[in-house]
C-alpha cells in the first residue's frame, strides 16, 4: 500500500490556462463524434488531459526567458552548442545531435542497425520504436522480467531485461541477425517501470559478449536515476547527475524523445558515445535528409536553448521528489478503493488494470480503451490505451496480438496539475469501478491504418 501523502510543489504558479467543462452528455456526444478515439478529440473538449506527459509540461520562467534568447542562425547557432554543452556534460557522449523528436531519432538512428531479416530486442518497446524496427524491414522482440507481467506484484525495477532471456534470443535467432538491443528507461510500456543499474550493467556485458550495439530509449532518464538513488543499493548518497552518467555509460547510442524529462513542448535527441565514430557521420547524413541540417536538426534555435534549460531542470532532486510524488498520492487513493493499477507506481504515470477492472470484456474487444472512453465520459479525463488496442495486429499475419497488459494509463504532464485534479482523477476511477459490472461488452474497430493504428482508428460500441 502507498501512503497518501502529497507531496507540495517546489515552484509557484505564474500564469493560468483556463479549462472548459463539459456536461455528460456533451462528453458523450464527443466521443462518439471522435469514433471513440480519444485521439480524435479536440483538447478543449478534456478537462483533464492524461493522454500523455510528452510534450504537455510546464515550462519554467527561465526556459521561457530562453525562448526569447534563441538564436535562429540556420547553422552552428550559440544555441545548439549551448546544447551540446549540456548532453556532453550530464550524459556523458562525445556527439548529440538534436531532432524534433523521439521517433524522429528512431528514424535516423535504426535504419543503420536494422534491415529485412534482422531483430530488435528490448525490455520492452513502446509503439513508435516498435513501429520504425517494423518499418526498418526487421522484428522487434520483447524480453521484459516476467514479474512485471503481473500487475499486483510488488517489486523493485520492474522494468528489467530478463537477462537469461535475452541471452536465449541472441543465441536462438543467430547473432548474425539480431541488429541492436535497446533498454527502454523507464519501462513505458510495462507502466512507467524503471530499470536497475545492475540489470543495464548485464545487458551491456551481454552485449560486449556478442558484439552487439546497446541503445538506449532514454525518454524518462531522470525520473529512472531518481528510482535507481531511492531503490538500488549503494546509490543513496549519489548526486543524480552521476548516476545518470554511469547509466549511459553502459549503452553505446540513445534515442531520446525531450519532450518529457526535459520539460519540453517539442524536441528530441541522438547520442553516439563515442564522437569520432564513423556511426556520426551516417547520423547527420540522415538528419540532414529527414530533419534539417545537423545543427538545429527540424528545431528553432528558441525550442533548443529551452532543451538546453530543462535538461538540468529535469535532473533536479526536489523536482524529482515532487514529479514522483504526485504519482504515489494518486496511487494511494487507488489502494484504498482496491482499484488494480501495475504497481508499485511507475515514474509518469498510474496504469490502470483495466483487465482486472472489466473481467467479462476480452482483449480482442479492448477492455483499456473501454476504460479510456468511460473516463472521459465520467469526468472529462483524456487518456490512452497501453494494451492490444495499442499493440495492434501481428505485421506478418495480421492477426490482432493479446498485449501482456490491459493498461489505461494516466500519463500525468510536468508542473501542470495540482493535488485537487489528482483527487478528481481516483473520483472518476472509484465511481467507475462502482458500476463496472454493468460494463459488459467493448469496441471493435471499423477501419484502422495499417501501422500506428491507435492513432487514428475508429470504433464502435459492440452491442
Amino acid at each position: 500500500m502507498m501512503e497518501k501523502k502529497y507531496v507540495a510543489e517546489p515552484f509557484r504558479i505564474k500564469a493560468v490556462e483556463p479549462l472548459k467543462m463539459l456536461t455528460r452528455a456533451e462528453r458523450e456526444e464527443k466521443i462518439q463524434a471522435a469514433k471513440y478515439n480519444l485521439f480524435n478529440l479536440a483538447g478543449e473538449d478534456c478537462y483533464i488531459d492524461l493522454l500523455t506527459d510528452s510534450g504537455t509540461n510546464a515550462m519554467s520562467q527561465d526556459q521561457w526567458a530562453g525562448i526569447m534568447r534563441g538564436d535562429e542562425a540556420y547553422a552552428g547557432s550559440s544555441s545548439y552548442y549551448k546544447l551540446m554543452d549540456a548532453g556532453k556534460d550530464i550524459f556523458g557522449y562525445g556527439f548529440i545531435q538534436p531532432v524534433h523528436q523521439g521517433r524522429a531519432a528512431e528514424k535516423v538512428l535504426l535504419p543503420l542497425f536494422l534491415s529485412e531479416g534482422k531483430f530488435a530486442i528490448s525490455n520492452m518497446f513502446f509503439d513508435t520504436t516498435r513501429a520504425h524496427v517494423i518499418l526498418a524491414g526487421a522484428r522487434p522482440i520483447d524480453c521484459v522480467v516476467e514479474e512485471a507481467k503481473d500487475p499486483k506484484v510488488r517489486a523493485k525495477f520492474k522494468g528489467n531485461m530478463d537477462v537469461r532471456k535475452l541471452e536465449e534470443t541472441i543465441n536462438e535467432k543467430g547473432i548474425e541477425n539480431v541488429g541492436l538491443v535497446v533498454m527502454t528507461i523507464t519501462n513505458n510500456s510495462a507502466g512507467g517501470q524503471p530499470v536497475s543499474m545492475e540489470n543495464l550493467r548485464a545487458v551491456s556485458e551481454i552485449c560486449k559478449k556478442y558484439d552487439l550495439p546497446m541503445c538506449i530509449d532514454a525518454a524518462r532518464f531522470a525520473e529512472n536515476a531518481h528510482f535507481i538513488k531511492r531503490d538500488e543499493d549503494g546509490y543513496q548518497d549519489k548526486e543524480i547527475k552521476e548516476i545518470i552518467r554511469e547509466m549511459f555509460s553502459y549503452g553505446d547510442m540513445f534515442t531520446m524523445s525531450a519532450k518529457k524529462d526535459a520539460i519540453l513542448n517539442i524536441g528530441g535527441l541522438l547520442g553516439i558515445k563515442d564522437g569520432d565514430s564513423p556511426l556520426v557521420l551516417d547520423v547527420k547524413a540522415n538528419c540532414i535528409s529527414y530533419e534539417g541540417f545537423f545543427t538545429y536538426g527540424g528545431l528553432a534555435g528558441r525550442d533548443l536553448e529551452a532543451m538546453a534549460i530543462g535538461l538540468y531542470e529535469g535532473i533536479e532532486e526536489n523536482y524529482l521528489e515532487y514529479r514522483i510524488g504526485q504519482m504515489e498520492y494518486l496511487a494511494a487513493r487507488l489502494d484504498e478503493a482496491g482499484i488494480a493499477y501495475q504497481s508499485p507506481v511507475g515514474g509518469h504515470g498510474v496504469f490502470i488494470d483495466a483487465a482486472d477492472m472489466f473481467p467479462d470484456i476480452p482483449y480482442y474487444e479492448f477492455p483499456a480503451q473501454t476504460l479510456c472512453i468511460e473516463l472521459y465520459k465520467e469526468a472529462g479525463i483524456r487518456t490512452c490505451d497501453i494494451g492490444s488496442y495499442m499493440l495492434g495486429n501481428d505485421p506478418d499475419t495480421n492477426e490482432q496480438l493479446k498485449a501482456d497488459f490491459e493498461f489505461s494509463r494516466l500519463a500525468i504532464p510536468r508542473r501542470v496539475y495540482t493535488q485537487a485534479h489528482l483527487d478528481i482523477m481516483a473520483d472518476a476511477l472509484i465511481a467507475i469501478k462502482e458500476r463496472a459490472s454493468d460494463v459488459k461488452k467493448g469496441y471493435r474497430i471499423t477501419w484502422e491504418p495499417p501501422i500506428l493504428r491507435h492513432f487514428q482508428a475508429h470504433l464502435e460500441p459492440i452491442e
